[in-house]
């Protein structure tokens, strides 16, 4: 599926192909959630990196956040690339150097009409702020980190694969 997505003031706009386009993964790190965050967590779809294409580069910028991992030895800056419009500050999408053929938009800046998921999966909740309501149906998964599925295996075993 060919996804298009734009900032709200129209300096950025851009297209991707995706074959996990579902809005399914809630992410309620402090760093999503501060980032894109509108409810206390962002969504992130799956795309294809090397079909991304911009309009309005000059008005996107980049933010790599400092995590503090003590596997890690501390605070490390992540290598994750949060792009975003440098004029209205939408969130735009992740790329990550460790997975360079992926890149992850937020559902947030998709202009295209995404499919409804029939499920949801929330992760990173013992990151949660206080004032966040999980909203979980009963078929939702809940992870107080990572999920056990990629973003893959999720859209594979419900059958949602273009």
């Amino acid at each position: 599926m060919q996804l298009k997505g734009s900032c709200h003031c129209g300096g950025v706009n851009f297209t991707l192909d995706s074959v996990h386009p579902c809005p399914f993964n809630l992410c309620y790190c402090s760093i999503c959630r501060k980032t894109a965050g509108g409810g206390g967590y962002a969504i992130n779809l799956g795309g294809d990196f090397d079909t991304l294409k911009v309009e309005g580069e000059s008005f996107i910028n980049v933010y790599q956040s400092k995590i503090n991992d003590p596997d890690l030895g501390g605070i490390k800056q992540s290598p994750a690339q949060r792009s975003f419009c440098k004029k209205c500050g939408t969130a735009l999408w992740v790329w990550d150097p460790r997975w360079p053929e992926l890149v992850h938009p937020f559902a947030s800046a998709i202009d295209s009409e995404l499919p409804k998921p029939p499920e949801h999966t929330h992760m990173m909740l013992k990151y949660k702020a206080s004032w966040v309501e999980v909203n979980a149906d009963v078929q939702d998964q809940k992870f107080d980190a990572y999920p056990k599925e990629s973003l893959a295996q999720w859209h594979e075993r419900l059958g949602l694969q273009d």
